[in-house]
C-alpha cells in the first residue's frame, strides 16, 4: 500500500498546487516536473531508506575513540538523498536549487519520513542553510550555506544546554572577541565560544565533509558579565573543520569535541550528542575556546534563530505525521490477513464458523479509522502550512502577509497536533497487532518509539501551549486568530449547502465560538498566571478545531470526486473525526474558560 495516492489528492485535488506554475518563479515547472520529483523521492526512500530501518534501530551509532561510527546505509542514503538535489530543492537556480515550491518538497521528504525517519538528517541541514540565506552575510551564504545544499557539509543547530534545557534565557556558553582584529574576519566577526550543548542531533558523524553547528552563546557585556535573558543571546557558526573563504578544509580542527553519545528510546539512527564546545582537546592557534562566527547582529540571536527552530517545528510535525502513517499502513494490512474471532450472529458466535479477518470487527474498524484520521489529517494540515509558505513568498502583497500571520498562529499545531495524535495512533498499530504489536518481529513498535521523541523535540507542549496562547493568539491585536475564524467560517459556508456535510459545518462553527469565547475568558484578568494555567488544554482543543476544519475542506473536494473506495475512505474519516474526536473539546475548553487553578496552585507538598 502507497502514500502516494494521498499525496497526490492533497496537492492536487485538494491544494491545487500545480496552479502555481503560474507564478514567475514556477514558471519553469508543471505537475509533470512536479511528479518526476515526487517519483524520484518515493523510489530512493523505497530502496535507500526503508530496508534499513531496523538496522539502523539495532545498530546504534557508537564511538571508536577516534570518529563515530554508522552503517553503511546511512551513507549511502545520504548520498542518494544529496545527490537527487532535495537539499536545495526550493532554492533560485542560480545556486543551484530547482526552484521548486515548497509544499511540493514538503510532500517529496514525506516519503523519507515514513521510509525511516531517523536516517537522515537533511531537515536540520536545510533549516540551518535557510537561516545563513536570510540572515548570514554574502560570504557566509557563499561559504557555508551553499556547501550545504550541495551536500559538502551537513548542519545543526545548538540551543539547549545540559542546565537550562528549553529555558534558553539560562545558557551559558559564552563568547568573546578573538583578538584585534576580530572584527575584519571576512567570514564575519570571529569570536571564541566555550560552553556545552546537550541534545544536539547529527553533531557527530563522517557523513560529509564538514559539520557547520549554529550555536547560541552570550557575549559579556561591558562588565564582563553575560547580559541576562534572552536578549543577551547571540547566534555563531562554528564549523567542526576551520575553512577559507572559498569554502575549503584548511586542516585545522575547530575546538569542537564530543563529549558523549546519547541513547534514546527511538530515533536511534541519528546520532544525538553532547558537545563541548572550547574545552581545549583541539585547540586552534595555541588556545582553546572553539572559533566562531557572529550571524547578524550581537543580542540579537534568539530572533536569527526562530528562523530555523520555525521551520523545524513544522518539519518534527510531518516527521510525526509520516511516523503515524506508517504505523497505519502496518496495522491495516495486518488487520486484512491477520484471521481470529468470529462475526456475533443473533444467537452469539457460532464455533462451527469459520475464523473470520480481524478487520471485520468493529473495534478493529474504530482503531484503524482513528489512524486514518489522525494521519491523513495531519498531512493535509502539514501541506497546507507548506502552501502558506509558498503564499508567503510568491504572493501578492496582502496574501503574503496573511499567509505569514496564518503560519504564526498554526506553527504551534503544525508541531504538537501530529506530535500527539499520530503518537496515539502507533499506540492504536500496537494494538490492531495484539500481542505481536510488542515484538520486534513487526515495525509497529519501534514507529510508537520513534514518534515518541517528537512531543518533545523542538518543545513540549507547555511551550508550544504557552506560545499560542500566550503570543499568537494576541499577536497584532488578534488579527492572526481573526483571519483563521474567517478560513474557517469560509470552509463552513460552502459546506453548509452540501446536504452531506452541513451538519460538520455546523457542530465546526460551534467550536469555532467556543474557542473564541474561551480565549476571551482566559485574559478576562489580564493575568497571565491565570490565563497561562490550561495553555496545554487550549492547544489541545484548538488543535482539534482547526484538524476538524481541515478534514471539512478536504470532506468538500472528496464530495466532488468521482465514487470510489478512496472517496468512500475520506469522507469515512471526516466522519469519525466529527463524531469521535471534536466532541472532545468542551472538557479542554471548560477549564480555559474557568481559569482553573487545581494545577497551577497545589503545593509541592501535596503531591
Amino acid at each position: 500500500m502507497s502514500v502516494r495516492p494521498t499525496v497526490d489528492f492533497l496537492l492536487y485535488d485538494w491544494l491545487s498546487v500545480d496552479s502555481l506554475n503560474q507564478r514567475e518563479r514556477f514558471a519553469d515547472h508543471s505537475r509533470e516536473t512536479f511528479d518526476a520529483v515526487l517519483d524520484t523521492c518515493e523510489r530512493i526512500a523505497r530502496e535507500k531508506y526503508a530496508p534499513f530501518n531496523r538496522l539502523v534501530d539495532t545498530q546504534e551509532p557508537h564511538f571508536d575513540g577516534e570518529k563515530v561510527i554508522l552503517p553503511q546505509a546511512t551513507h549511502d542514503a545520504q548520498k542518494a538523498y544529496a545527490d537527487s538535489g532535495m537539499l536545495s530543492a526550493a532554492q533560485d537556480y542560480e545556486i543551484g536549487g530547482m526552484q521548486l515550491p515548497y509544499s511540493v518538497e514538503a510532500a517529496a521528504n514525506a516519503f523519507f519520513a515514513m521510509a525511516s525517519v531517523s536516517i537522515g538528517s537533511g531537515m536540520l541541514t536545510t533549516g540551518n542553510a535557510n537561516l545563513l540565506m536570510a540572515h548570514g552575510t554574502d560570504m557566509q551564504k557563499r561559504v557555508f550555506a551553499l556547501n550545504e545544499f550541495n551536500g559538502r557539509f551537513s548542519g545543526t543547530m545548538c540551543l539547549s544546554e545540559p542546565q537550562a534545557g528549553s529555558s534558553l534565557s539560562d545558557v551559558a556558553t559564552r563568547a568573546v572577541p578573538d583578538g584585534a582584529d576580530s572584527e575584519a574576519d571576512p567570514l564575519g566577526p570571529r569570536y571564541r565560544l566555550k560552553g556545552n550543548k546537550m541534545w544536539i542531533s547529527a553533531g557527530e558523524h563522517e557523513l560529509t565533509e564538514n559539520i557547520i553547528h549554529l550555536v547560541l552563546a552570550k557575549i559579556p557585556g561591558p562588565d564582563g558579565k553575560p547580559v541576562p535573558g534572552v536578549k543577551g543571546i547571540s547566534l555563531f557558526i562554528v564549523p567542526k573543520k576551520l575553512v577559507d573563504t572559498d569554502g575549503q578544509l584548511t586542516g585545522e580542527r575547530n575546538d569542537v569535541a564530543l563529549a558523549g553519545l546519547n541513547h534514546k528510546c527511538g530515533w536511534r539512527g541519528t546520532t544525538n550528542t553532547l558537545l563541548n564546545f572550547g574545552e581545549g582537546k583541539y585547540p586552534v592557534r595555541g588556545d582553546a575556546g572553539a572559533i566562531g562566527y557572529l550571524v547578524g547582529r550581537p543580542g540579537e540571536g534568539l530572533k536569527c534563530m526562530f528562523h530555523m527552530m520555525n521551520e523545524a517545528r513544522i518539519g518534527v510535525g510531518m516527521a510525526a505525521t509520516m511516523l503515524g502513517m506508517a504505523g497505519y499502513h502496518a496495522s491495516l494490512d495486518y488487520a486484512k490477513n491477520r484471521p481470529q474471532g468470529r462475526p456475533m450472529g443473533p444467537a452469539g458466535k457460532d464455533p462451527a464458523q469459520p475464523q473470520v479477518r480481524i478487520i471485520e470487527h468493529a473495534d478493529v474498524k474504530r482503531m484503524l479509522l482513528a489512524q486514518k484520521s489522525y494521519a491523513e489529517g495531519a498531512l493535509a494540515l502539514e501541506l497546507y502550512c507548506a502552501r502558506l509558505v509558498d503564499e508567503q513568498h510568491t504572493g501578492a502583497p496582502e496574501a503574503a502577509d496573511d499567509a505569514r500571520l496564518l503560519l504564526e498562529v498554526l506553527t504551534p499545531i503544525a508541531k504538537s497536533w501530529p506530535s500527539e495524535w499520530c503518537l496515539e495512533a502507533n499506540s492504536l498499530a500496537i494494538q490492531v497487532h495484539g500481542g505481536y504489536g510488542y515484538t520486534r518481529d513487526f515495525p509497529v513498535e519501534q514507529y510508537w518509539r520513534d514518534n515518541r521523541l517528537n512531543m518533545i523535540h523542538e518543545g513540549t507542549h507547555g511551550i508550544q501551549g504557552m506560545d499560542l496562547l500566550g503570543r499568537k493568539v494576541l499577536m497584532e491585536n488578534g488579527k492572526g486568530l481573526q483571519l483563521l475564524a474567517d478560513r474557517i467560517n469560509a470552509t463552513i459556508q460552502r459546506a453548509i449547502q452540501v446536504p452531506e456535510l452541513a451538519a460538520h459545518a455546523n457542530v465546526l462553527g460551534k467550536a469555532l465560538q467556543d474557542v473564541g469565547a474561551a480565549t476571551k475568558a482566559a485574559w478576562a484578568t489580564g493575568n497571565p498566571t491565570d490565563a497561562l494555567a490550561n495553555a496545554v488544554p487550549y492547544l489541545q482543543a484548538f488543535g482539534h478545531t482547526v484538524l476538524a476544519w481541515i478534514w471539512l475542506d478536504v470532506a468538500l473536494a472528496a464530495q466532488a470526486q468521482p465514487d470510489s473506495h478512496a472517496r468512500t475512505g475520506r469522507l469515512a474519516a471526516a466522519r469519525f473525526f466529527f463524531h469521535y474526536e471534536l466532541p472532545k473539546i468542551g472538557a479542554w475548553l471548560q477549564v480555559v474558560r474557568d481559569r482553573d487553578l487545581t494545577c497551577a496552585s497545589l503545593p509541592e507538598d501535596a503531591f
